[in-house]
């Protein structure tokens, strides 16, 4: 469904949700799915165990052109079901704290810092996405995970590829086949040469309790690099556009930056950029208000039209930076919320209150009609964002 604005759900899904937050639709690619608008069906829908997150089952929703083709790879941990999910959860969770985030924070900073230095220093107008947006997310989950920068650019290029709904299945599966032997070399060469590191630290793990399982390390490598970098990259530019369209709202949380951390909740729930990316299958037979789904159907969860529920928030399509509300879905909700949260949150922190504060003047070089929006991709964004100050 097209988009009237590049900052609220499309008119179709919002249709879908006041008149059946619960419907039957047809994909592009011909797939009859449920749809799930309502944000209480939702949440009820990725806390409940009749729901499976196995993408290979055959009922799985997808929204490429075509089915992805089938892989021996094992699967990831967004993949899997109880109880396989909770023991691999587990085995990472540690990595992600709050304690272990907030000690990452000066490295961000200085992360930040160092890439605004560039734009200073550089010739304007400046694409924000190129210089700071994606540079910066990517950096940070470089050195999470032990991948080393210098590589970026490979990885950057084959997860837009990986996001793209339009993109062939054999490209799709081309792309898969390079992250893994890329990050399949990267694990053996640290079990050859351990590193404290986020990668590091799990082979040292597993070694200590058995054998390490190189497959499930590439795995989890795979999808933590590129939902790192991917989502807060285009929460960063999304944010930075919005703000500067209202300059009142950003002045008044320059005056206040305790206050940061609400204002980031509420861009999260406004935008929530991973608009289509929750999909389940029924495994069982399930009432969701008042309407049956039948074990093998697929359910795709629109959980941006969710965040814009007028059940849940007041006047729900405006921007309340002080409305400071987690229930939102953004981050997923249920045993597969996304690990990375306090991660995002933090770096999205860091970057509103230094960017602005160093770079005052900064504007958008055009009008927002001629920006690029990733209308095509599952997790939304900006291609292009041209500054200057």
């Amino acid at each position: 469904m097209t988009r009237t604005c590049p900052h609220a759900p499309p008119a179709e899904h919002r249709r879908l949700r006041a008149e059946a937050p619960v419907a039957r639709v047809k994909l592009p690619n011909g797939l009859t799915v449920w749809a799930v608008t309502a944000h209480e069906h939702i949440r009820t829908i990725l806390s409940d165990p009749r729901f499976s997150s196995n993408r290979r089952d055959p009922g799985f929703p997808y929204l490429t052109r075509e089915r992805p083709p089938s892989s021996d790879l094992k699967r990831m941990l967004l993949e899997l079901d109880p109880p396989e999910h909770g023991q691999a959860r587990r085995s990472v969770l540690g990595e992600f704290t709050l304690q272990r985030i907030r000690a990452l924070g000066p490295r961000i900073q200085q992360i930040v810092d160092e890439h605004i230095d560039a734009m200073l220093a550089g010739p304007r107008p400046v694409d924000l996405v190129q210089a700071f947006s994606l540079p910066v997310p990517s950096l940070v989950i470089c050195e999470l995970l032990g991948v080393p920068y210098a590589d970026h650019e490979f990885f950057q290029t084959r997860s837009a590829t990986l996001v793209n709904q339009n993109a062939a299945p054999e490209e799709v599966g081309r792309v898969v086949g390079e992250l893994m032997t890329y990050l399949g070399n990267l694990v053996a060469a640290k079990a050859q040469n351990p590193t404290d590191d986020l990668l590091g630290r799990q082979i040292a793990r597993q070694r200590e309790s058995g054998e390490v399982d190189y497959q499930d390390l590439v795995s989890m490598a795979f999808l933590l690099l590129i939902a790192g970098h991917e989502t807060t990259a285009n929460m960063i530019s999304l944010t930075t556009l919005v703000l500067l369209q209202q300059p009142d709202k950003l002045a008044a949380l320059q005056r206040a930056p305790a206050k940061t951390l609400a204002a980031v909740e509420e861009l999260l729930r406004y935008f929530t950029i991973a608009e289509q990316a929750l999909g389940r299958v029924a495994i069982a037979d399930v009432e969701i208000g008042g309407v049956l789904i039948r074990a093998g159907e697929g359910v795709l969860l629109l959980a941006n039209t969710g965040n814009r529920d007028p059940e849940v928030f007041t006047d729900a399509d405006e921007l309340d930076l002080e409305r400071g509300s987690r229930n939102h879905l953004a981050f997923g909700f249920g045993p597969h919320q996304c690990l990375g949260q306090n991660l995002a949150r933090l770096e999205l922190q860091i970057v509103i209150d230094t960017l602005f504060r160093r770079i005052p003047g900064l504007r958008p070089a055009v009008p927002e009609d001629e920006l690029s929006f990733k209308v095509d991709a599952t997790v939304y964004g900006i291609r292009e964002f041209p500054v200057t100050w």
